[in-house]
C-alpha cells in the first residue's frame, strides 16, 4: 500500500525525503512581502505574497508539466490577470483574519489548476491503453 500524504509527512516518494517546497517558496517570496510593507501598504505586501505563494504551490501541484511551454504560458497568464485586481481593489485596513482569506486563495489554487487541466485535456494526447 502507498504511503498517503499529509501535511505532517510530505515526503517526496522518489528520494524518500521530506519535502519543503513551500517553505522554500515561502522564504524566497518574503522580500516581495517586505518591500511592500517597507513602502507602507503592508496590506497589498501580503495579497501579493499570497498570490504568488498560490502560484508557486499551483506549479508544486502540476510539477509534471514543467517541461510545456503551455503550462507556464498559462501560469503566467493567470498571475497576470491578478494584477489589475490589485490595483482597482479597495483594500481593507486592518487585519483580516486567515480564515477570510482561506476561500478566496482555494478559489485561486483551483483557478490555476482548473485552467491547466483544461489546456492538458485538449494539447496533449491521451496514450493509448497497453494490450496484455
Amino acid at each position: 500500500m502507498k504511503n498517503s500524504w499529509t501535511p505532517h509527512t510530505a515526503v517526496n516518494e522518489r528520494t524518500k525525503r521530506p519535502d519543503y517546497t513551500s517553505l522554500i517558496a515561502a522564504a524566497v517570496l518574503l522580500p516581495v512581502y517586505l518591500v511592500f510593507y517597507l513602502r507602507g501598504q503592508e496590506e497589498m505586501g501580503r495579497s501579493v505574497f499570497f498570490i504568488c505563494l498560490i502560484a508557486a504551490v499551483a506549479i508544486r501541484v502540476r510539477w509534471d508539466l514543467r517541461k510545456h511551454v503551455w503550462f507556464w504560458l498559462i501560469t503566467v497568464s493567470v498571475l497576470a490577470l491578478h494584477i489589475p485586481l490589485l490595483f482597482l481593489l479597495r483594500w481593507p485596513e486592518g487585519w483580516l483574519p486567515a480564515i477570510g482569506t482561506l476561500p478566496i486563495a482555494l478559489v485561486d489554487l483551483l483557478i490555476y489548476l482548473g485552467a491547466a487541466a483544461l489546456i492538458e485535456k485538449f494539447i496533449v494526447k491521451p496514450t493509448p491503453p497497453v494490450d496484455g
